[in-house]
């Protein structure tokens, strides 16, 4: 089974509006609630790709209660642990020239609540895969990322880190199957700048050396770059209108497994995860599989040196 790890989850408020002035009575255009979280969105998309998953994580309240119900209408299955705090929400606004994104403080998540969620972890096994993504609760401690990458490595569970935060180099030397920063966060991670292709390929491969198996380095409309100990490509992604960048990073993550449970090929699942990246930042919405594989063929791949 697939798992998807969403310690901080929330309600998106999305709001489209032509202009937004601070200080002043503004009105959208469009405004619609979405089940959010980096995880969440993993799930969602890995349902919309015809993969079962069972969401995994923390919810509470009135807000936790319209999140269940969300992915109960989308067939996504889930383990959460409940707590009495309402779950977060978070304002992402979407103007003309720009984005701009809120996002609430996480609830209070007390220390038998997070000791129960590593009994979960602890039954996980070789055959399962979990993706750990997004941001920690300020109540939990610290290092439970890394206490789940021990345990994963310890029962031979294969899984995938996607957080922005410099915690992720304490966990490559559990050797995640995949990890995926974005060019910023590569370079924040390495404390360099990080400016061309070449030096996205030097430091992914800082990664690799370091535990990592696979490395996707998202670059937004300039295409991605895929590293492993075998082999560097670039995809480039086709032009197109970028309605929303939200969630497209973890789109690619979705895709990219999505690809590899069906075939093995890290290639053809990088591709395939960049298509699917590339097909929600071109919607207001997650991306569904037919806008995934419409773009795909528009991907392409060219393998470096």
């Amino acid at each position: 089974m697939i798992y998807t790890c969403t310690l901080n989850p929330s309600i998106d408020y999305k709001i489209e509006a032509n202009e937004l002035h601070i200080g002043m009575l503004n009105r959208p255009e469009k405004t619609a609630f979405y089940p959010g979280g980096k995880g969440i969105n993993v799930s969602l998309v890995l349902k919309n790709l015809d993969i079962q998953n069972i969401a995994l994580g923390f919810v509470g309240g009135f807000t936790g209660d319209f999140l269940k119900d969300c992915l109960k209408k989308k067939g996504v299955l889930f383990d959460f642990i409940e707590h009495n705090e309402p779950t977060r929400i978070n304002v992402k606004i979407k103007t003309n020239l720009e984005e701009t994104e809120i996002n609430g403080n996480g609830a209070y998540i007390s220390k038998e609540a997070e000791d129960e969620f590593l009994l979960k972890m602890n039954s996980l096994t070789k055959h399962d895969y979990l993706i750990i993504s997004g941001s920690i609760p300020s109540s939990v401690s610290n290092n439970i990322y890394e206490e789940i990458a021990k345990i994963c490595m310890k029962k031979e569970v294969p899984f995938i880190v996607d957080i922005s935060d410099s915690s992720l180099l304490d966990l490559l030397k559990y050797r995640p199957f995949l990890i995926k920063p974005n060019q910023y966060e590569l370079g924040e991670l390495l404390g360099i700048e990080i400016n061309s292709k070449e030096e996205v390929i030097k430091a992914g491969k800082e990664l690799v050396e370091s535990g990592a198996e696979n490395v996707i380095v998202s670059m937004g409309g300039n295409g991605a770059i895929f590293i492993n100990h075998e082999m560097r490509a670039y995809a480039k992604v086709p032009k197109g209108d970028v309605r929303s960048s939200v969630g497209a990073g973890d789109s690619t993550v979705a895709g990219f497994l999505a690809s590899y449970l069906n075939n093995r090929d890290v290639m053809e699942a990088f591709r395939y995860g960049v298509a699917s990246g590339t097909a929600t930042a071109f919607s207001m919405d997650l991306c569904k599989k037919d806008e995934v594989e419409n773009i795909f063929p528009q991907v392409e791949i060219e393998i470096l040196q």
